[in-house]
């Protein structure tokens, strides 16, 4: 495998790292891997550590095939520090223009956006079993960027409603952990893998843009340092991807994108689970396991969550299925990941440790939130109404552009489902009023 090109942050990057990530050593860096990337060094490192660039021989743009040939082998139990690229193979960097960002899209049609790393091929997994992968730490580029495209192309939540295309570079204040959204509106740095994925079962090439069962593009922002996801294996050795990456993202990611960055590092740990099927990803994080469901339709996602999560709970908590409900009823907290990836996303977040039932979510403004509500039989369009008013709000009592009450809702909503009751399904999208900050 060649040699990495710059594979570290900048010196000024790396040292603006230092207080979001703490056990970064500000000298020269005392943990092998790093040492050996700082040597130029590919490859399997001793301890169990594989390093893997992102150079024009390990990335791909915007197709899975599990026909791709491996550009890591490990074993169960190694961990792999990895790079990514931002969008369209590295093209989409500060101070590119719409047009040109729209361009890439157009002329290239069919692939995903996605510049993804990959594939790592893992010994020892075989269809049947699970992958689980903690990630131990994420490194972001110090900037990013949130796009939406034309409303001709019929991409992002509301094209017709927003026609026009805007970009929005960010610089990434890594110390503060915060970037600047305009003058006086700050949003938190939180970075998570848009993209962790296996290979499918079927052959031939696929667009990154729809996730699945397989995992891909889940965009589900509870993955971030920390956390453990479990991904069901589909053909030997799994082969695993990362891309997509992101610095920020609101629930939903209505107007069709995230704070895209790309990761100078992200750590994992990669390990075989023999012979646990498992239907659809699950998430694990220090307080609590997170269920997903995924489909075009928004209310069938709706059921695909609430089965895997009575028969997570019921395996878990030893319960029986009316119990199991109740339990859900009491802690489960349903919000939406994503609904612009042509298939919508749901997942729900069940306490390791249930302390008071979960209080109802709010359908007026809080001292923390805006808030807008929306009930209708058909989830989607119940998503739709309560987004638009988020949007409608930010205009009128917040004086923001229509494009840029379009974006902050993209990056900082927090959309979630309430109750579920026959012919009835609620969301409600929360926007943090701390993001408009003094000064």
């Amino acid at each position: 495998m060649p040699n990495r090109r710059d594979f570290l942050l900048g010196t000024t990057a790396a040292a603006a790292a230092v207080s979001l990530y703490p056990k970064v050593q500000a000298q020269e860096p005392k943990r092998p891997e790093m040492k050996a990337l700082k040597q130029g060094y590919v490859g399997q490192y001793e301890g169990g550590v594989y390093l893997l660039p992102a150079t024009d021989e390990t990335v791909q743009w915007g197709w899975f095939n599990n026909a791709e040939p491996p550009r890591a082998r490990i074993r169960s139990g190694d961990t792999v520090v990895m790079e990514t690229m931002m969008a369209s193979l590295n093209q989409i960097l500060p101070g590119v223009p719409i047009d040109e960002i729209t361009r890439l899209r157009v002329n290239y049609p069919g692939r995903g956006p996605h510049t993804i790393t990959g594939p790592i091929f893992v010994e020892g997994a075989m269809p049947g079993d699970v992958l689980k992968i903690r990630i131990n730490r994420i490194v972001p580029r110090n900037y990013g960027a949130n796009w939406n495209l034309p409303g001709d192309l019929k991409l992002g939540q509301f094209p017709s409603v927003f026609p026009e295309a805007q970009v929005k570079h960010f610089y990434l204040d890594l110390a503060r952990g915060k970037t600047q959204f305009l003058p006086g509106i700050e949003i938190p740095v939180r970075p998570f893998p848009g993209i962790l994925g296996v290979a499918r079962a079927e052959s031939g090439q696929y667009s990154t843009v729809p996730p699945g069962p397989f995992g891909g593009n889940l965009d589900c922002r509870e993955l971030v340092q920390g956390t453990t996801i479990y991904l069901p294996v589909f053909v030997d050795g799994a082969l695993l991807w990362s891309g997509d990456s992101h610095a920020a993202q609101g629930n939903g990611e209505i107007n069709l994108t995230a704070i895209e960055t790309a990761f100078s590092e992200l750590n994992i740990t990669v390990s075989v689970m023999k012979k646990q099927p498992l239907s659809w990803p699950r998430i694990e994080t220090p307080t609590h396991w997170i269920t997903m469901g995924y489909d075009r339709d928004m209310n069938k996602a709706i059921d695909i969550l609430n089965e895997e999560t009575l028969k997570f709970v019921a395996e878990w908590k030893n319960l029986s299925s009316a119990d199991a409900k109740q339990f859900i009823e009491s802690y489960g907290d349903v919000r939406v990941a994503e609904i612009v990836n042509q298939l919508k996303g749901v997942y729900c977040m069940l306490p390791k440790k249930p302390g008071e039932k979960l209080a109802p979510n709010p359908t007026t403004d809080t001292d923390q939130n805006f808030v807008a509500y929306a009930t209708d039989a058909d989830a989607m369009t119940a998503m739709n109404t309560a987004a638009m008013e988020i949007i409608k709000r930010l205009q009128q009592v917040k004086g923001l552009s229509a494009l840029n009450a379009y974006s902050l809702a993209s990056l900082a909503m927090d959309a979630r489902l309430g109750r579920l009751e026959p012919g009835a399904k609620s969301v409600h999208c929360l926007l943090p009023k701390t993001l408009w900050v003094r000064g």
